[in-house]
C-alpha cells in the first residue's frame, strides 16, 4: 500500500557527509512514524533514527550528535543528514514507515513496529 524510495547513498570519505532522502506514497504520510535502519555485511539490521508523527526524534547511541533526522510532510519525505561519517557507518540504509495509531508521546524504535520498508540505499565510508 505504501511505497518508500530511498536516495542519496554513495561513497564518501571518513569525516564526510551524506544526506539520504526517503520519498513516500500516500496521503497520510504526516500520521506515520518514520525511521531509518541499517544493515552492515554480516550484521543484523539495526535501528539508526526515527521521527514520530508528533516530531519526537530518537537516535541510536552510535549516531547521536552526528546524524539528524527530519521530515517534510508537504513533500512526503523524510531525511537523514549524516555528518562525521566513520567506516563503521558503512551499511545498506533502509527507510521504514509505521502506520499504527500511536500516541503523541511515543515513538517507534524497533523493527516490529514498522509496517513498510524501502529497498535500501548503499552507504560506503572509505578512504
Amino acid at each position: 500500500q505504501v511505497q518508500l524510495v530511498e536516495s542519496g547513498g554513495g561513497l564518501v570519505q571518513p569525516g564526510g557527509s551524506l544526506r539520504l532522502a526517503c520519498a513516500a506514497s500516500g496521503r497520510t504520510f504526516s500520521s506515520y512514524d518514520m525511521g531509518w535502519f541499517r544493515q552492515a555485511p554480516g550484521k543484523e539490521r539495526e535501528f539508526v533514527a526515527a521521527i514520530s508523527w508528533s516530531d519526537i526524534m530518537y537516535y541510536a547511541d552510535s549516531v547521536k550528535g552526528r546524524f539528524t533526522i527530519s521530515r517534510d510532510n508537504a513533500k512526503n519525505t523524510v531525511y537523514l543528514e549524516m555528518n562525521s561519517l566513520k567506516p563503521e557507518d558503512t551499511a545498506v540504509y533502509y527507510c521504514a514507515a509505521c502506520a499504527a495509531d500511536r500516541g503523541p508521546f511515543t515513538i517507534a524504535t524497533t523493527e516490529d513496529k514498522y509496517d513498510y520498508w524501502g529497498q535500501g540505499t548503499q552507504v560506503t565510508v572509505s578512504s
